[in-house]
């Protein structure tokens, strides 16, 4: 089958400059990623939105008690000695608003920071569901290609985090309103200071505009590298690959080919880091030249009567706020188109549709099946690869008829079962269920009905029980049938000498798992095949790792157990294959001789050659 290359790092920089209008088109993905935090809570939602509403306008009331007190104070002072007990009272009830303001911004702070994480948490177990379920309808191909790789790890990046872009938006409309507040005092004024603020922030915006886009190019571009990253640092550290990494003394080369690319890396975002770092002191100092201007020129009018201490802290402060709430604003947008830009990459992930899939009308699935299945001229090739996996390959698996594939690694007989099970659809000719397509067939209708065991089954770090169950997921908790496939595999035998039984957890990844040895882990998952009652059951290379005794006894079972129902067997033993009805040699793609055992001895061609190749290894 096809394999994906391993990525190798960039020799260059990858740039892929993102322009206003792209930023601006970003901001399109908001309104799907609102409805998706919609979903999660509508409650939590509107409550988040609702508080931050509220303490957007604490900023201005603040200041303006502020100024009211200051102004009050210097009244006061005034009148020395004919301050009236009113008087004491008006100030002592603008310092507990004061004090109250205080303590209800933060109360609502800390209330806005609860409604984020709790929608953070349901918003990334939301997403990570929705991978599962649109993985769950995706081709194997697709998952064979090493872009759709690269998209399936950006979009994984966006289930934990996306709650920062909705914090981010409310956020800024929070900061809009107070902004508003606060310059419709300053305009009061002056209107030429909202001017001066504008300009004071605009450097620094425009500095960071800029590194937030590089960084973003480097990101994206290094996708595949940091994907290589993440798997070295896996199998530089992994049960599942501990042996051979011990053996063949892998570590040395793992760790420099990890510590090669993530200083490559290292190297780049430092140098973007530095120069980040540089121009944001230059542009920095720009702007805030400018708000000194203008505080200056706030004090000059003080001290020349024209606005009161009240007003000067007042105008101080708003003045701050808004340059400081602008700066933020300006800066956030910035982030925000960042972050609305990688929210595409989770949108490009869902919108990536599957080509095999059920019709809109499916036909129904015969049960029993009568004629069996007919290959047509059937070809099927991988994608990026010019040689054909399989070509023009026409025969028949008969109703009950237990077939056989022979051949060479690469022959395509693994290919031929995930046709089959329709894991592919073929690209030259069709494949035939009692003389209808197998396109025609509603597509986990067929799957039903077929039982696969794959050489490279998955070892589930689970129970063994589940182990078992897998082979129907839905009868799980279905004990008498789960016990009755692993005796059928003779699962049952290693079970048997599990602390837990069927409730041991399997692997080392968890708290008291036990490991098995391979043959044991094969039993295992042969008992999955037995789970399901399918008219065709497929083995590949199902008893590769059992002794020859236990080889013998798991297909003398297979061949009691299968009868009455079709089956299809790959197998380099030839003791294994010799029990099959037919034979089917496969050469590169392309069906070479098809009989019984005896009758392809006669012929004395390649199977021939093949049986008497491994005879004589036993002689």
């Amino acid at each position: 089958m096809g394999k994906r290359v391993t990525p190798q790092a960039n020799t260059t920089d990858t740039k892929e400059q993102i322009s206003w209008r792209e930023r601006f088109a970003a901001l399109g993905n908001l309104p799907a990623f609102f409805r998706l935090v919609w979903e999660v809570s509508p409650a939590l939602f509107l409550g988040n939105a609702g508080l931050r509403l509220i303490r957007a306008a604490i900023p201005a009331a603040t200041l303006y008690v502020g100024k009211l007190i200051i102004d009050h104070i210097v009244a006061l002072n005034k009148q020395a000695a004919g301050s009236s007990t009113d008087d004491i009272h008006y100030l002592w009830w603008l310092v507990a608003a004061e004090f109250g303001l205080a303590i209800v911004s933060t109360a609502l702070g800390r209330a806005v920071a609860l409604l984020d994480g709790l929608l953070g948490d349901l918003f990334a177990n939301r997403i990570s569901i929705r991978l599962m379920e649109h993985a769950a309808t995706l081709d194997l191909e697709q998952f064979e290609d090493a872009t759709f790789y690269d998209k399936l790890e950006r979009a994984r990046r966006q289930t934990s985090g996306r709650t920062v872009l909705l914090s981010g938006v409310f956020g800024q409309v929070q900061e809009l309103i107070s902004v508003a507040f606060l310059a419709a005092g300053l305009a009061v004024y002056n209107p030429w200071l909202l001017l001066l603020i504008l300009v004071a922030v605009t450097p620094s915006f425009i500095g960071d505009n800029y590194f937030n886009q590089r960084s973003y190019s480097l990101s994206r571009s290094w996708t595949p590298e940091r994907r290589e990253l993440d798997y070295l640092r896996y199998i530089g550290a992994s049960d599942e690959t501990a042996k051979e990494v011990k053996i063949f003394g892998l570590s040395g080369f793992l760790i420099d080919r990890f510590r090669s690319l993530s200083w490559e890396y290292f190297t780049k975002n430092r140098s973007l880091a530095i120069s980040r770092a540089g121009w944001g002191v230059v542009l920095t100092a720009l702007g805030t030249a400018g708000y000194y201007g203008a505080y200056v020129w706030i004090v000059m009018r003080a001290v020349t009567g024209q606005i009161s201490l009240g007003d000067l802290t007042f105008l101080a402060g708003s003045f701050r706020q808004v340059r400081g709430s602008l700066e933020g604003i300006l800066l956030q947008f910035s982030s925000l188109t960042q972050e609305a830009i990688y929210l595409q990459d989770l949108f490009d992930y869902f919108a990536i549709q599957p080509t095999i899939h059920s019709p809109g009308t499916s036909r129904p699935f015969p049960n029993p099946i009568r004629e069996g299945f007919v290959f047509e001229n059937v070809g099927f090739k991988y994608t990026n690869l010019e040689r054909w996996a399989l070509r023009n390959l026409s025969f028949t698996l008969h109703v009950g008829e237990k077939l056989a594939l022979v051949g060479e690694n690469g022959a395509g007989k693994t290919t031929l079962v995930k046709l089959l099970a329709r894991l592919y659809d073929p690209a030259e000719g069709r494949i035939l269920l009692d003389g209808h397509d197998l396109r025609e067939y509603d597509l986990m209708a067929l799957r039903r009905n077929i039982g696969v065991i794959f050489q490279d089954y998955t070892r589930f770090k689970m129970s063994a029980g589940v182990n078992i169950a897998v082979g129907d997921i839905d009868e799980r908790t279905n004990q008498p049938q789960i016990e009755t496939s692993a005796q059928r595999s003779l699962a049952d035998t290693v079970i048997a000498k599990l602390a837990d039984g069927y409730d041991q957890q399997l692997g080392r990844s968890f708290n008291k798992g036990v490991e098995l040895s391979g043959g044991e882990w094969q039993k295992i998952a042969l008992g999955r095949a037995y789970m399901r009652d399918a008219q065709l059951v497929i083995l590949d290379e199902p008893t590769a790792a059992l002794d020859a005794r236990a080889e013998y006894e798991v297909f003398q079972r297979f061949n009691k157990l299968t009868e009455g129902h079709s089956s299809v067997i790959i197998s380099h033993r030839f003791s294994t294959v010799r029990m099959a009805d037919r034979i089917l040699v496969l050469e590169n793609g392309t069906l070479l001789e098809i009989g019984s055992h005896y009758e392809l001895l006669e012929k004395d061609g390649r199977y021939a050659e093949l049986f008497g190749l491994q005879a004589r290894g036993y002689q």
